[in-house]
């Protein structure tokens, strides 16, 4: 591996982890959409929501993510894999559901208790190189929780199947 292709990687390892603080740690969402690329797509996939461009994810993020996250969410990163186009994290993440998390598990009402489950996010980029310059955007960001995993141990998951029934 070349010395430019390792600060790609740290380039846009460093833009990843500025997007997710910015958004989950911070509140930030004018401070996370100055990394995204124009189409880009912001989306959890347990609960199958997020948005796509600029705009729809500023909403998303300005109304059904940052003012509803738990006060003691954490991530806790167990492993990190990247190359010139990726960022995968897997994580711990841990929050009580003390609030409805609409960006997570729409429809499910707070239950009060305390989780760790497994998640793993995954940060693509396009690059382009103007005279030498090489810009990287963040095309897609995706967090792929274990949602059943989730249910069960917030209790619901009997719940939620009793009332299909």
């Amino acid at each position: 591996m070349t010395m430019e292709i390792q600060q790609l990687m740290w380039r846009i390892e460093a833009i990843r982890d500025t997007v997710h603080a910015a958004v989950f740690a911070d509140g930030d969402v004018e401070t996370a959409l100055t990394s995204l690329d124009a189409g880009c797509v912001f989306q959890t996939v347990a609960g199958s929501v997020g948005a796509t461009g600029i705009e729809d994810i500023r909403r998303f993020l300005t109304e059904d993510v940052v003012p509803h996250l738990p006060g003691d969410l954490a991530f806790r990163r167990v492993s990190k894999t990247s190359d010139q186009r990726r960022v995968t994290h897997e994580l711990i993440v841990t929050f009580t559901h003390d609030r409805e998390l609409p960006w997570l598990l729409p429809g499910i009402p707070p239950t009060g208790r305390t989780v760790s489950v497994n998640a793993v996010s995954i940060g693509s980029f396009r690059h382009t190189s103007t005279l030498g310059h090489v810009t990287s955007r963040l095309t897609a960001y995706r967090i792929m929780w274990d949602r059943l995993d989730l249910l069960e141990r917030l209790g619901v998951l009997d719940r939620l199947a009793a009332a299909k029934a």
